[in-house]
């Protein structure tokens, strides 16, 4: 089981057959570091795999879960309510794929 958060690795080096665990993805909609079309590639890439996956998607900018994303270099914001959410779905994800 995994859960990524804001960052998609380069595509061309995911080989999404050899994933066989379920994974969970919280993205940024405006993320200026990781625009959001690699989150969809990649969302689509474990679709045509068949690896089980939920992906969300926030209006909210890079490292809203951060509290201190002001101290970044780069452009980030935290945001209460995204956060909030994403730690919910993940806290329920980890419960149904740990219990």
């Amino acid at each position: 089981m995994a859960i990524v958060w804001y960052g998609v690795p380069p595509l061309d080096y995911v080989d999404a057959t050899k994933i066989h665990i379920p994974m969970q993805g919280h993205f940024a909609i405006d993320d200026a570091f990781f625009p959001i079309a690699q989150a969809d590639a990649l969302d689509a890439k474990l679709t045509a795999a068949n690896v089980p996956h939920e992906f969300y998607r926030y209006q909210a900018q890079h490292a809203f879960a951060n509290e201190t994303a002001l101290n970044l270099p780069i452009a980030a914001k935290y945001d209460a309510t995204a956060a909030a959410t994403a730690w919910q779905r993940a806290m329920a994800f980890f419960k149904t794929h740990l219990s």
